[in-house]
C-alpha cells in the first residue's frame, strides 16, 4: 500500500490535538494521517542528530521505556537517527507516537522510512504536516517543521546533537513558549553530545542523567490504578536500573513514593534534621527520583 492509497484527513486550528491548539508556532492548517491522540495526552518531543553514536537506539529504547504508563505521546521528525529510534520504541512498548514530516501529505517517503512511517499509522499513531498534497520537501521546510513538533509538546527532549545541529532548533522553539527543555548530557569529546551539554552548561535545558528516570524529570505521573492512585515504583526496580540509594534515601522515598509534600511537611512527617533532609532531597533528585518545578513541593516519582 502506497502514502497515496491512504485516507487523510484536514485539521482546523481549534482542532488540532495535545498543546497544539494553544501554541503561538501553530500553523494555519494540518494535514495527517492515522489516529490522532486522546484528549488527556501529553506530548513529549525527542529530538537528536541523524548521525548518533553506536549506542544512540539502546539509549533512546530505555528513554521511551519510562514513559509507560503515562498519557505520553513520542513526537517526533521521522528522521534517520534519534527521531526513527524514538518512533520505533514507542511503538515497542506500545506508546502513541506522532511524526510530523516537511513535505506534503501525499509525498512519497524514501527508504526505510517509508516502512516506518507505515508502523507508525497501523499502531495507532499518525503521521502529521502543515503541507497539503504534494507539495516538496523543500530545506527551509524543515525549521517549519520543527515549531510544530514542539508546538505539540509540554516538553522537549534533546537526546544527542551536534552544537550546531537541527534539533537545536527544535529546543530553541521550546524555550521560546517557555515549556520544559531536558538534555541527555553526554562525552566532553563527543560530537553528538554537543548540543545538550551546551544547553545544559548553559543553563537553557534540566539534565536527564538517567534514561529510566525521563517520567520523573518530565514531571509525568502515572496512570492512576482501580483505588485513583498512582501505580508507584518499587525500590527493587530502583534497584535494577542501577540506582544505589543510601539508607535514609531510601527509607524517605518508600515513605513519600507517589506523593507529593512541602519541605514543611516533610520535616513535620520524618523524624530527620532540615540539613538530612535537604542532603537526601538532593541524592534523589540526582537519580531523577524526586524534582521540585516549583521549588517549593517535592514531587516524588511522578505525583500529581
Amino acid at each position: 500500500m502506497t502514502d497515496k492509497d491512504r485516507k487523510y484527513e484536514t485539521l482546523e486550528p481549534n482542532q488540532y490535538p495535545l498543546s497544539l491548539k494553544e501554541s503561538r508556532l501553530a500553523p494555519p492548517r494540518l494535514y495527517y494521517r492515522g489516529t490522532l491522540p486522546s484528549s488527556d495526552a501529553i506530548g513529549i518531543a525527542m529530538v537528536g542528530t541523524r548521525r548518533p553514536t553506536s549506542s544512540a537506539r539502546e539509549l533512546c529504547r530505555r528513554l521511551v521505556k519510562s514513559l509507560q504508563g503515562t498519557h505520553a505521546v513520542v513526537v517526533s521528525g521521522l528522521a534517520q537517527g534519534i527521531d526513527s529510534y524514538c518512533h520505533e520504541a514507542a511503538i515497542e512498548y506500545g506508546i502513541p507516537t506522532i511524526a510530523v514530516i516537511a513535505q506534503g501529505i501525499n509525498v512519497r517517503i524514501s527508504g526505510d522510512r517509508a516502512t516506518l512511517a507505515m508502523r507508525i499509522v497501523d499502531a495507532g499513531g499518525c503521521i502529521m504536516t502543515e503541507y497539503e498534497d504534494d507539495f516538496p520537501s523543500f530545506k527551509g521546510n524543515f525549521p517549519a517543521r520543527n515549531r510544530i513538533i514542539s508546538g505539540l509538546s509540554r516538553t522537549t527532549v534533546l537526546v544527542q546533537s551536534k552544537a550546531k545541529g537541527g534539533a537545536l532548533i527544535t529546543a530553541d522553539y521550546c524555550l521560546q513558549e517557555n515549556k520544559l527543555l531536558l538534555a541527555v548530557p553526554g562525552d566532553f569529546d563527543s560530537e553528538p553530545a554537543g548540543g545538550p551539554n551546551l544547553y545544559l552548561d548553559q543553563g537553557k535545558a534540566m539534565p536527564v542523567f538517567l534514561p529510566e528516570s525521563l517520567r520523573t524529570v518530565a514531571g509525568l505521573p502515572k496512570i492512576l490504578n482501580e483505588r485513583n492512585e498512582p501505580e508507584a515504583i518499587s525500590l527493587k526496580q530502583i534497584e535494577a536500573i542501577g540506582c544505589n540509594l543510601s539508607c535514609d534515601a531510601s527509607a524517605l522515598f518508600k515513605q513519600f513514593n507517589g506523593f507529593k509534600k512541602t519541605f514543611q511537611e516533610l520535616q513535620d512527617e520524618c523524624n530527620l534534621k532540615p540539613a538530612n533532609i535537604l542532603a537526601i532531597l538532593t541524592e534523589l533528585e540526582l537519580s531523577g527520583l524526586v524534582h521540585t518545578p516549583d521549588n517549593f513541593q517535592f514531587y516524588f516519582n511522578g505525583a500529581t
